[in-house]
């Protein structure tokens, strides 16, 4: 059993989630996801890693309540238990000095890009970050990721802060700003990642996006995960979950992702995990 450190809302909908898991804090790196349970009857799910304390033994994820099984993540407290949190999995972002890297987040990928963009400044590197969200209540992490990078751009769809708009003026930003990156990040949602993947081709932008498909065992046996790569199977949770946002084929990825939507909202409907919304 895994005993919860932490679980709390940090903005409407997002969670951030402290688990004690010495084991995978002392081997986690940037990129890699665990698997986790809620409880004994529930579903193994992929949480991307947001950051970790080696001494304490502690990996924090961000994730957002969305099914039945993310409402009984978020319904969990401070010194609870969970019988499977397996990781670290998948391969870790790959980590080099090319120069200027654009670090992009949204959503939970907010706190999954950060370990990624504190290991690229390590680096080296001119490390930007950008992070979007509907509004700026639901921006969360800022400080921690102006402290590791050597700016920091936010785009809000209202314009309440930053950029008013949408992802897709990432071009037109870094163009104001004077930068041309040599590589590009991407961790969020998949339409985000998709949309920085179409708007930086043109541009020759190298672009890596953190693939987030379904999964069920995480080690390639089941092979749920799979999606097409520059026209090959691949499986996220084994080759990945880092890819070629240049290569995926995002129509398909789109479609397998909505495969299992009416068998996850039902049960929730039909909970008493419907009274926490």
């Amino acid at each position: 059993m895994y005993k919860i450190i932490e679980r709390r809302m940090i903005v409407p909908n997002l969670h951030e989630f402290t688990v004690e898991a010495p084991a995978v804090a002392e081997s986690v790196k940037p990129g890699n996801f665990v698997i986790v349970r809620a409880d004994q009857q529930g579903e193994r799910i992929p949480l991307s890693v947001a950051d970790w304390d080696r001494q304490a033994g502690t990996v924090t994820s961000i994730f957002m309540q969305v099914g039945a099984s993310t409402a009984r993540l978020a319904r969990l407290k401070p010194g609870d238990e969970i019988p499977t949190f397996a990781g670290p999995l998948g391969r870790e972002t790959v980590i080099e000095n090319v120069g200027n890297v654009l670090c992009v987040g949204g959503c939970y990928g907010i706190g999954s890009i950060y370990p990624v963009a504190r290991a690229l400044k390590a680096a080296g590197n001119k490390v930007y970050t950008l992070i979007e969200a509907r509004s700026s209540f639901l921006l969360y992490w800022e400080d921690r990721l102006a402290s590791v990078s050597d700016k920091l751009f936010v785009i809000t769809r209202d314009g309440t802060k930053g950029q008013k708009g949408h992802i897709n003026k990432l071009p037109e930003l870094m163009q104001r700003a004077g930068i041309i990156p040599q590589l590009v990040i991407v961790n969020g949602c998949t339409f985000q990642m998709m949309s920085v993947s179409k708007a930086t081709k043109p541009l020759g932008w190298k672009t890596i996006v953190n693939m987030n498909p379904i999964m069920i065992d995480g080690t390639g046996m089941c092979g749920v995960c799979r999606l097409s790569v520059g026209g090959k199977t691949k499986f996220a949770c084994v080759d990945g979950p880092d890819f070629d946002g240049h290569q995926i084929d995002w129509a398909e990825f789109l479609q397998r992702r909505k495969s299992y939507n009416p068998e996850e909202v039902d049960p929730l409907r039909r909970s008493s995990c419907r009274s926490h919304f």
